[in-house]
């Protein structure tokens, strides 16, 4: 089993960078349109109908508003084939969610989870605020030239990187009392969700609408842990401000910012217009990958340096 410090950095890494699939303020209303789709008929509501499925822990919203209805037919096959495990793919140690969420399930979690918390990090606040310091310079230097990240990506990740890097550092992370509660919380989400199986068949046969609902329950539990720690990711969610940067026939530019543990991200989102609808590229250009579909053509990337002042379209 993990230790307890490897799962919830794992659990906080998660979390935090929802904030940077998420791409705007929610919507306050967002109507449908036909099959439950949500309205992406502008770059900017496209953008902001994502934000609001991850308020709302809806990842299976997310991922069937991401792309377009035929992408997402072809993801949920492999998805059951067990070639894809998109939009998870967007998470931070995806490859480790059904582990995790297998060690917080099992019966024995919150007393073999307090047991090691206790031994190994209980009072170890300076240990543990240099691993933050450390994290954040790799993990800045990790985005900056490593990956499959587009340049938009990279430049939104390295704020995220660093403002996440800063809160960890300011976090009571090695708190007993804390962490022993958040330790209960996070096994009882787990358990409630009924993924503990971490066998790649199970969360096969589920599907992939099933398994992200269920994902989705345990992220609303894991949200108000991180809050409990000073990292409220709905209230970024909630004041984030996005607007159109620049638009280019079928191809746009959303500018986000918002606060991340009280550091201000400002990025563009680049996004692209697919049979009518808009669809946040980065995503799509995943999505795509993880569905085994052949990559498209690249966006032009034109994004420019933002400017100080409100951003327009030109």
């Amino acid at each position: 089993m993990p230790p307890p410090r490897t799962i919830l950095l794992r659990v906080f890494a998660a979390a935090a960078l929802a904030c940077a699939v998420s791409a705007c303020k929610p919507a306050a209303e967002a109507p449908a349109t036909a099959a439950g789709r949500g309205d992406t008929s502008r770059p900017v509501l496209a953008v902001q109908l994502l934000s609001r499925h991850l308020r709302d822990n809806d990842f299976a919203a997310f991922a069937r508003d991401a792309v377009p209805p035929a992408l997402h037919t072809r993801l949920e096959r492999a998805w059951r084939d067990g070639r894809s495990r998109w939009p998870l793919d967007e998470l931070p140690f995806n490859d480790r969610i059904p582990s995790v969420l297998a060690a917080l399930a099992a019966p024995d979690a919150d007393t073999a989870l307090r047991k090691d918390f206790d031994r190994q990090f209980s009072g170890a606040g300076g240990e543990i605020r240099a691993a933050a310091t450390t994290l954040g310079v790799f993990g800045v230097q990790y985005v900056d030239h490593q990956g499959d990240f587009s340049p938009a990506e990279r430049a939104h990740y390295a704020q995220l990187v660093t403002a996440a890097a800063r809160w960890a550092q300011r976090a009571p992370l090695a708190d007993r009392a804390r962490a022993h509660a958040a330790i209960a919380r996070l096994a009882a989400a787990a358990r409630a969700a009924e993924l503990g199986n971490a066998d790649k068949e199970a969360w096969s046969a589920l599907g992939m609408d099933a398994t992200l609902r269920r994902i989705g329950r345990f992220s609303g539990e894991a949200k108000a842990v991180l809050a409990g720690y000073g990292l409220g990711l709905d209230d970024s969610l909630d004041g984030l401000e996005a607007s159109l940067h620049m638009q280019a026939g079928d191809y746009a530019e959303v500018r986000l910012r918002y606060l991340l543990a009280g550091d201000p991200i400002d990025a563009l989102i680049p996004v692209e217009r697919l049979g009518g609808q808009w669809y946040v590229s980065d995503f799509l250009r995943h999505a795509q990958a993880a569905a085994g579909v052949p990559a498209r053509p690249a966006s032009p990337q034109r994004t420019a340096p933002l400017p100080d002042g409100p951003a327009a379209a030109p």
